[in-house]
């Protein structure tokens, strides 16, 4: 078999449909959008979302809450889950992101105090909570704010 003898399998390759080309093709002179109106005419039809005149969906559910522009939105990390490094390592947030604890950098790195920790690590983070310091260092370990 060469290159220029393959073909796609029997039934499966459709000829485009093509509208508006003539009487005889079956779908002539008004290319199936009947006569006149708003939805023949090119560009015609409503806009996406468009009910008619009536109050449409979007206008008619009440607004709902407040949005922060401003708000930071730090990557999260809890104390239990940094026993998997050792003794002595160096935890930042490029560290985390390389090992998967992290998805995103977003806006820095914040270390919650959820768990317990038992290895001596110095751990780089933008914001400690209380207790994760407290249980970092209760470890032997060290916390450097970024």
């Amino acid at each position: 078999m060469k290159l220029h003898e393959l073909s796609p399998a029997e039934g499966s390759v459709k000829s485009a449909y093509r509208k508006g080309r003539g009487a005889g093709s079956g779908n002539g002179k008004t290319a199936g959008k009947g006569h006149k109106g708003q939805n023949a005419r090119s560009g015609g039809g409503v806009r996406p979302g468009f009910e008619g005149g009536q109050i449409p969906l979007y206008r008619r559910l009440p607004k709902r809450g407040f949005k922060n522009r401003f708000a930071k939105e730090y990557a999260i990390v809890n104390v239990s889950d940094l026993n998997r490094f050792n003794d002595g390592d160096v935890i930042e947030l490029a560290t985390l992101l390389e090992c998967g604890l992290v998805g995103k950098e977003l806006d820095g790195l914040k270390i919650l105090g959820n768990g317990e920790i038992t290895k001596k690590v110095t751990v780089k983070a933008k914001i400690f909570s209380a207790a994760a310091k407290e249980k970092i260092e209760a470890a032997g370990g060290k916390t450097e704010v970024v």
